[in-house]
């Protein structure tokens, strides 16, 4: 069983009101993130809020009896690293692994998700990762990160905005690293951020509606 964690606490303190909600290809920022979750192949989607949770919840939508559940980090001000481990401690008794992804990444696909997992699935290493070359010859990292269970507990010792790239500086023997074409999915930080990625999605649906022509 492979279970998914969304990361969606924070306060969208560079953004200056909650991007969780805003609105992207007619529905909410963070609905693009839970929607590709729950159509790729994890087998539960556990999605993490925080600061201003219920009027966050009450923009999504989640299907009654589907993958997607929300929880609750009322401890999301000292860190990502209370999100991450909320969301391992939220799964079920027999998922295997985890996949963690961020809310503020609308552009991660279902497809993206099941090619990173059948990797992770295939291989040894207890942390699988997509990664991207850049112009200059940066190796990029993206999401998700999958997780395996039998690391869990170096998870649990994360502390303040930690999170999976604290630990693979400690074990860099523990990852396995999936190299894409392009450029992984941007985060949504800032205004400027938020507009690129309207353009993106307008230009996306502009081009889909020419190819169905």
């Amino acid at each position: 069983m492979l279970s998914g964690i969304i990361l969606a606490a924070g306060s969208s303190t560079r953004m200056g009101k909650p991007k969780q909600f805003l609105a992207l290809a007619d529905k909410p920022l963070l609905q693009h993130a839970i929607d590709a979750a729950a159509a790729s192949c994890l087998d539960e989607v556990i999605v993490v809020l925080g600061d201003r949770a219920e009027e966050i919840e009450s923009a999504l939508r989640l299907s009654p009896g589907g993958k997607a559940r929300i929880v609750v980090n009322e401890q999301y001000s000292k860190g990502q690293s209370t999100s991450l481990r909320l969301g391992l401690r939220s799964t079920a008794a027999d998922s295997a692994a985890a996949a963690v992804l961020l809310g503020d990444q609308p552009f991660v696909t279902a497809e993206l998700i099941d090619e990173i997992a059948a990797a992770f699935e295939a291989g040894d290493s207890p942390i699988t990762r997509p990664v991207y070359v850049a112009a200059n010859g940066d190796v990029v990292p993206g999401h998700p990160v999958f997780i395996a269970r039998r690391v869990w507990p170096d998870v649990e010792r994360l502390e303040g905005d930690e999170g999976a790239r604290a630990l693979l500086a400690a074990h860099p023997d523990w990852l396995q690293e999936v190299r894409m074409d392009g450029a992984p999915a941007a985060d949504i930080d800032t205004q400027a951020d938020y507009q690129r990625a309207v353009n993106t999605s307008a230009a996306s649906a502009s081009s889909a509606s020419k190819a169905g022509r």
